[in-house]
């Protein structure tokens, strides 16, 4: 259960029948085979309005999607994560302006890998990357599987998305590598929250997973998100199709019933829908939630604020025309310009398992959408957003 306040959709401004649209038009997708099974939460005003499943936890066999059902998140974790460093920044245990080489010294000494007409040269970093560089993507890391240069083929052949590794064993392997583009100069989305989840261990002198057990996930209520599922509840994990349904190639996504050596910051967390609702709570009310108090409203704010200004974002559809990025969200700079709906301020994230959510400020409303479809998660990503803010009228 969320344990949060709830409301009918009249009560907080919604109309009924279009919220109700929202659960027809999945509902619809999933009679047709496109959707295996999905839960929703919105609420507005502090309370919840819709909370549901529909379709199947496992396409696989019979059992019904239940709002109790354990996901992976993916990059949703980011986050979560991010929520941590400001924590730590709050007690005076690190500084967004210290250089990542103060907690990893691998990273003090990096290149940048240039690419010219005779090939890819090594160039000095003209600067050391920051915790804050970390938290908005600008560090010049990269992923392996975000383009083809040069520097994401290097990633690949690193094995860096090995789950029986360290932590540190991760960032040695990340700070051996050259960087992409110079730090400061370039948004580009990448596995900085990983480098964060390390900073993190060093400054707490502690396993990730164990200081956001405690300091969050605990305080919060969250008591079903982790990086593993526990067997006695591996019959509620919800699993994707075994074939795309629309041909492609099915993208191979982590066992949660595994153990794994590496907590990832980046991506690493499984969660269910009433607990990240309670996590989205929290931000919604400043920071807090039923007296526990993670970060004070002013701090909340920096970090969805746009930290990018002028750095460079290159086409890249994970940040459409109209946002910029915060501390661990892409953040809404513009009412128009981008192809869904929102308000400025609206920040979000999604996992790339088929998981995703925003929050509006102005209209005081948040959305969670959980499903295990990942080659359609960019469809449901705008779909729910056109669905939810139609469904807003006072």
């Amino acid at each position: 259960m969320h344990h949060l306040p709830t409301a009918n959709p009249a009560e907080v401004g919604l109309c009924p029948d279009r919220t109700q649209a929202i659960v027809d038009v999945l509902q619809r997708d999933v009679d047709r085979g496109y959707l295996p099974g999905a839960a929703v939460l919105i609420a507005r005003r502090g309370r919840v309005v819709l909370d549901t499943g529909l379709g199947r936890l496992d396409p696989a066999r019979d059992a019904p999607m239940g709002t109790d059902a354990i996901f992976r998140i993916y990059s949703m974790t980011k986050p979560i994560v991010s929520l941590a460093v400001m924590m730590l920044a709050e007690q005076g245990r690190l500084l967004l302006s210290d250089p990542v080489g103060k907690y990893i010294p691998g990273f003090l000494q990096q290149q940048v890998a240039v690419p010219g007409p005779h090939g890819v040269r090594l160039l000095a970093a003209e600067r050391p990357s920051t915790v804050q560089d970390l938290l908005r993507h600008t560090a010049g890391l990269t992923y392996e599987f975000t383009g083809n240069g040069h520097v994401n083929a290097l990633y690949a052949q690193a094995g860096l998305g090995n789950r029986q590794q360290t932590n540190a064993e991760l960032c040695e392997r990340l700070a051996a590598l050259p960087l992409a583009h110079q730090p400061g100069t370039e948004w580009a989305y990448s596995r900085a929250t990983d480098v964060l989840g390390r900073v993190i261990e060093v400054v707490t002198d502690g396993p990730l997973g164990a200081w956001l057990h405690a300091h969050i996930l605990q305080p919060l209520g969250m008591h079903e998100t982790a990086f593993f599922v526990p067997p006695a509840q591996h019959h509620r994990i919800a699993e994707a199709f075994a074939h795309d349904p629309d041909g492609g190639v099915q993208m191979p996504m982590h066992d949660p019933r595994e153990v794994p050596l590496m907590e990832m910051g980046g991506g690493g967390l499984m969660s269910t829908l009433h607990d990240y609702a309670r996590f989205l709570q929290c931000l919604r009310n400043g920071g807090e939630l039923d007296g526990q108090r993670l970060l004070s409203p002013a701090t909340l704010a920096f970090m969805t604020a746009d930290h990018l200004g002028h750095i460079d974002v290159r086409d890249n559809p994970l940040l459409p025309p109209g946002h910029g990025f915060g501390l661990g969200f892409a953040v809404r700079t513009h009412a128009g310009v981008a192809a869904v709906p929102g308000s400025i301020g609206t920040y979000h994230w999604s996992g790339i398992g088929g998981t995703h959510f925003f929050v509006d400020p102005a209209q005081d409303l948040y959305a969670i959408f959980m499903a295990q479809a990942p080659n359609q998660r960019v469809h449901y990503r705008t779909l729910m957003r056109h669905l939810v803010y139609a469904a807003v009228v006072d």
